[in-house]
C-alpha cells in the first residue's frame, strides 16, 4: 500500500470518529436529562407587584401571518395598564398597511400598542430590537417572530420567575402549527422537539449555558443592557447575547411544559434558507465568544458543553468531507484485500445511526407523542440530516472565512395543520446552485451503491443508500419547488385594504 493510501485512510476514519463523537454527544444530551428530568423549575418567591412588560415583534415583510401574530399577542392576559406591545416593522411591501390597521383597530380596543416602522434594515433583527428597547417601558421585554401564536397566559406562566433577581431570561418551548403538513414539516418538527426538550432541559437542569432561540422568551432589560445589549456582528443574535448574559452571571430558565406554537418552513428551499442562517451564525457566535469562555473560570463541564454546543455545526463540513472520501475508501481496501476493516466502519455507523434513533424516539417519548407512529420518519430523518450537509457546510465556511451576508427571513406562507396558501415568488426561498452539487453528490452515491453491490461489501449499503436518499432528496426538492412553485397574488382583505390606505 502506498503512503498516500495510508495517508488517505487514516484521513478517512479521523473523519468518521470525529464525527461519531460528535453523534454520540446525543448520549450525554439524554443522560443528563434523565438525570436532571425531575428537577422541575419553580419560582422563588413571589413578586411584590406585577411589572411593566414590553413585548416586541418584529416583521419584515410578513403579510400573511402579521394579523394572526399581532391579534394573539394582544389576547394575553396581563394588566392593560402593565402592558406594552411594540410592531417593529422594517417591511418593504404590503405588510405595512395590514400590520398598521391591526394596530390601529387594538388601539381602539383599549390596548397600549405601538407601530414603529424603520426606513432601513440597519442591523437587521437585532437592530430592530435595539431600536425598539430604547423606547420599551416595560421592565422585562418579551420577544415574538412572525410565525408565533403566543397563548394567553405566556406572560401569567413566565413572570413570576423574575421573582429571582438572578434571573435574566426565560425561554419556553416552541409548538409545532404544521406539523402535519408534510414528511418535511414532520422531520423539522421532531428535530426542534429534541432541541428543546432533551438538550434545552439538559443544559439548563444541569448548570450549563443554554440560548434564547429569538423567540417565545422573556428577558429581563437590565440584563440585555448588563450583557452589551442586541449587537449584530452574527447572525444569530440570540445565541450571542445568550452566551455573552451568562458569562456575565445571569440565570435562564427553560420550561418545557409551556409551548408557543410556530410555523415550520414548508418549502425546502426556505428550511435551507433557515437552516444556512442558523449554522453561519452559531459559528460567527463560536469565533467571537468561545477562546473567552475556554480562558474563563467557567466549570469544566460548562466549557464542555459551550464546546459541543458551538462548534457543532463543524459536523456538516466534516460529512462533505467523508461523503467524498468514503466510495473511494471501498476501492482502496478492496484493491489490498483488506475486506476485514470493512467491518471496522459498522460501529462507527452504528454509534452514531443508533445515537440519533434513541435521541429522537425518547423524545417524543418524553412528550407523550407516540413514538411508535413517529418511529417510521426516522430513515428519512437521518437522510435529511445527510441531505442538508452541503447547504450548512457552506454556511460554516462562510463564517470560517468572514464573509458578510444579510439576514435572510425565513419565508412564512401562514400554514396551520395540513392547509397553506399559496403565496407570491418573493416570500419563497432563493434559487441557488446548490441543488446541483447536491444532486451530484446522490449520483456519486448510486455509483457507490453499485460499486459496493458488485464487490459484496453488503454491510455498507444501508448507510450508502442513506447518504444517496438525503442528497437525492434535498437537491430534487429545491430543483422542484423552484420550477413549480405556484405564484399567486396575495389576497387582501378589502376592509384591512382600506384602513390601510387611510393611515399611509
Amino acid at each position: 500500500m502506498s503512503t498516500l493510501e495510508i495517508v488517505f485512510l487514516a484521513l478517512y476514519f479521523g473523519v468518521l470518529t470525529i464525527l461519531a463523537t460528535y453523534g454520540s454527544h446525543r448520549y450525554r444530551m439524554a443522560y443528563l436529562y434523565y438525570r436532571h428530568k425531575f428537577m422541575l423549575p419553580t419560582p422563588k418567591g413571589r413578586l411584590h407587584a406585577m411589572p411593566r412588560v414590553t413585548i416586541q415583534l418584529p416583521i419584515f415583510n410578513e403579510m400573511y401571518v402579521v394579523e394572526r401574530l399581532i391579534d394573539s399577542v394582544c389576547a394575553i392576559r396581563y394588566p392593560r395598564e402593565l402592558l406594552e406591545i411594540q410592531v417593529l416593522d422594517d417591511s418593504t411591501d404590503e405588510t405595512c398597511g395590514i400590520a398598521r390597521a391591526c394596530v390601529e383597530r387594538q388601539l381602539a380596543n383599549g390596548i397600549d400598542i405601538v407601530y414603529v416602522h424603520r426606513d432601513n434594515r440597519f442591523g437587521f433583527k437585532a437592530g430592530a430590537l435595539e431600536h425598539g428597547l430604547k423606547m420599551a417601558k416595560g421592565e422585562f421585554v418579551a420577544v415574538f417572530d412572525a410565525d408565533f401564536v403566543p397563548a394567553p397566559d405566556f406572560l401569567e406562566r413566565t413572570v413570576p420567575f423574575f421573582a429571582d433577581h438572578e434571573v435574566g431570561m426565560v425561554q419556553v418551548r416552541w409548538g409545532h402549527l404544521n406539523r402535519d403538513f408534510s414528511i418535511l414539516t414532520q422531520a423539522q418538527s421532531i428535530l426542534l422537539d429534541g432541541h428543546f426538550m432533551i438538550e434545552h432541559t439538559a443544559r439548563n437542569r444541569s448548570g450549563c449555558f443554554f440560548n434564547f432561540n429569538g423567540t417565545a422568551g422573556i428577558w429581563r432589560k437590565k440584563t440585555i443592557e448588563d450583557a452589551g445589549g442586541w449587537q449584530h456582528d452574527t447572525l444569530t443574535e440570540d445565541l450571542d447575547l445568550s452566551y455573552r448574559a451568562q458569562m456575565k452571571g445571569w440565570k435562564f430558565t427553560f420550561l418545557p411544559e409551556v409551548v408557543s406554537p410556530a410555523e415550520v418552513p414548508v418549502d425546502m428551499n426556505a428550511f435551507k434558507s433557515q437552516q444556512h442562517r442558523w449554522a453561519k451564525g452559531s459559528i460567527q457566535t463560536m469565533k467571537k465568544l468561545l477562546p473567552s469562555i475556554l480562558k474563563s473560570k467557567l466549570p469544566f463541564a460548562v466549557k464542555r458543553e459551550a464546546f459541543f454546543h458551538l462548534t457543532n455545526n463543524f459536523a456538516y463540513l466534516l460529512m462533505c468531507v467523508f461523503s467524498l472520501l468514503m466510495p473511494l475508501s471501498i476501492i482502496v481496501r478492496f484493491k489490498h484485500n483488506l475486506y476485514s476493516t470493512l467491518l471496522l466502519d459498522l460501529p462507527f455507523f452504528v454509534t452514531a445511526t443508533f445515537s440519533v434513533c434513541f435521541f429522537y424516539v425518547a423524545t417524543q417519548r418524553e412528550l407523550g407523542m407516540s413514538w411508535g407512529r413517529r418511529l417510521k420518519y426516522l430513515p428519512f430523518l437521518l437522510s435529511l440530516g445527510i441531505g442538508l450537509a452541503i447547504n450548512n457546510a457552506k454556511a460554516v465556511i462562510e463564517a470560517l472565512m468572514n464573509q458578510e451576508s444579510g439576514f435572510t427571513r425565513t419565508p412564512k406562507t401562514g400554514s396551520e395543520g395540513k392547509t397553506a396558501q399559496a403565496v407570491k415568488k418573493a416570500y419563497r426561498g432563493k434559487k441557488s446552485w446548490l441543488p446541483i452539487v447536491e444532486l451530484a453528490f446522490g449520483a456519486y452515491f448510486t455509483f457507490a451503491i453499485w460499486l459496493a453491490w458488485s464487490l459484496e461489501v453488503y454491510t455498507s449499503l444501508p448507510f450508502l443508500v442513506l447518504f444517496q436518499g438525503g442528497f437525492l432528496y434535498v437537491g430534487l426538492s429545491s430543483l422542484l419547488q423552484e420550477r413549480f412553485a405556484k405564484a399567486e397574488p396575495p389576497k387582501t382583505d378589502t376592509h384591512v385594504g382600506s384602513e390601510a390606505a387611510g393611515l399611509s
